[in-house]
């Protein structure tokens, strides 16, 4: 553990937004895999699961969590499945 104080603040920081990144991302890959399932099984709901795992990709790398070319390219997959 650090001894300065703005070090020490920085420690507890990047543990809180560690978190919160895993959940974001996590979240995302969720969606991505259920759409992805629903695409393969003809189900109903495929076309809105798709446009909701969408969503996450532009979320996950509008906050940095992904690059803006790795996210254009989940999103163009997507599409190609629907």
């Amino acid at each position: 553990m650090p001894n300065i104080k703005s070090a020490i603040k920085r420690v507890k920081t990047n543990a809180s937004a560690n978190v919160q990144n895993a959940h974001n991302k996590s979240t995302m890959r969720t969606a991505v895999k259920k759409a992805e399932t629903a695409s393969l099984n003809n189900e109903e709901n495929a076309k809105d699961l798709i446009l909701s795992a969408i969503k996450q990709v532009d979320k996950a790398a509008s906050k940095g969590l992904l690059h803006k070319n790795t996210a254009a390219r989940k999103k163009a997959q997507l599409m190609k499945k629907a």
